[in-house]
């Protein structure tokens, strides 16, 4: 047991989350030969084989997978003490990793961050952004203490509470056929071109299986990264997009396009908060989901 030490823990989940020894050795300033040794005792100390090599570096066993979930709860409970204790001499007590979706980045958080830290001062709050997919399994995996993201199918068992609801919204060039309609329906929208966003975001996946239930499927002329370069490749003429309505509305102003209401049920999308086991918590991470979260939505 005196082989579980936090360094050798450390390394073999950046050995896992990288594939290669010589990356986690130089991420760490440690020879390849002092990372291998470290993991050969660790597996010496479970007696059982964490890493199987491949053509392409090392993969983790399922008992390695098993462990690096582990040892990422372990490291972190360290990382808070040490954090913890030597920012008391600041007045910082206490630090909490949220992951959110660009939807809830760019609509809620900015404004309920800052009120909340107003409220709690030695308070840190490090905010990620990330595809609703990745959230669900960051916090499942304890890499991040809270998510916050559109609900979308996955096997994870988190513990949820209610966000905010947005509102789905088409946009189009101002000269484009659906450009003066007040409100389209998602089958309409299949006769244009799409400007979609990057493959595994909420929105991108809601859209193929929306499409693929009315047996059609998504012409994308192109797929981008963010709201901001969706809406300038659809300004260009270059396709039609979808994205949330306050979003839509921050990034059309002064430029040309124009907005309108998708007549479709599932254009309202429920945001949730979702973390491991609020119980389990960090006082500061507890206050935070309490701060964030709404009444039920109807």
């Amino acid at each position: 047991m005196s082989k579980l030490d936090p360094i050798s823990l450390r390394l073999f989940v950046h050995i896992v989350e990288q594939g290669s020894i010589a990356a986690a050795a130089s991420r760490e300033h440690i020879a390849a030969s002092a990372v291998s040794r470290r993991i050969s005792d660790l597996e010496d100390a479970l007696k059982t084989q964490l890493l199987a090599r491949t053509n392409k570096g090392v993969e983790a066993t399922a008992a390695g997978i098993a462990l690096a979930n582990l040892a990422r709860g372990v490291l972190h409970e360290i990382d808070e003490i040490y954090v913890q204790m030597r920012e008391y001499a600041s007045g910082v007590r206490g630090h909490v990793r949220v992951m959110a979706n660009i939807s809830a980045i760019i609509q809620f958080l900015p404004f309920e961050i800052r009120s909340f830290l107003s409220e709690h001062e030695q308070v840190q709050v490090h905010l990620q952004e990330n595809i609703s997919t990745n959230i669900i399994k960051a916090v499942a995996e304890n890499a991040a203490d809270i998510g916050i993201y559109t609900v979308v199918p996955h096997g994870q068992e988190l513990e949820t509470f209610p966000y905010h609801v947005d509102e789905l919204v088409v946009i189009t060039p101002e000269k484009h056929a659906l450009a003066k309609r007040r409100s389209v329906s998602f089958r309409e929208t299949l006769d244009f071109p799409y400007v979609g966003l990057h493959t595994g975001s909420a929105i991108n996946f809601q859209l193929i299986r929306m499409a693929a239930e009315q047996e059609k499927s998504i012409r994308m002329a192109m797929q981008v990264t963010s709201f901001d370069a969706l809406c300038v490749m659809v300004e260009a003429g270059l396709g039609i997009g979808i994205l949330p309505r306050e979003v839509a509305r921050r990034f059309s102003k002064g430029v040309g396009i124009r907005v309108v209401s998708l007549d479709e049920p599932w254009a309202r999308r429920q945001l949730k908060i979702g973390v491991r086991s609020f119980d389990a918590l960090p006082v500061a991470a507890k206050l935070l989901v309490n701060h964030l979260k709404r009444p039920e939505q109807q």
